[in-house]
């Protein structure tokens, strides 16, 4: 179970990552611009939504952080319920 969450947590580092390399080469053009993309963004990283919409920034690396543990967290309530539901 510590290796599948584990796996959830850098599932969630990836895809923060991910949108990292995304926003880096188009700077200029913001992700707010294209709104499929920025609901896309908001909704695969739960920390850019409160960043959003509390009006606070945050930093790169934290971002990073707070998805891995948001991620982990997910992943770690979705193995117990699979655990129990196997068991059953």
């Amino acid at each position: 179970m510590k290796l599948r969450v584990g796996i959830w947590a850098g599932v969630g580092l990836l895809v923060a990552v991910g949108w990292g390399l995304y926003a880096y080469p188009t700077f200029p053009r913001l992700i707010e611009e294209d709104p499929i993309v920025f609901n896309l963004a908001l909704l695969t990283q739960p920390i850019a939504l409160a960043s959003h919409r509390l009006h606070f920034g945050i930093g790169l690396y934290w971002v990073l952080l707070a998805n891995a543990l948001t991620y982990g967290l997910i992943g770690l309530i979705v193995e117990s319920v699979r655990q129990k539901l196997r068991h059953a």
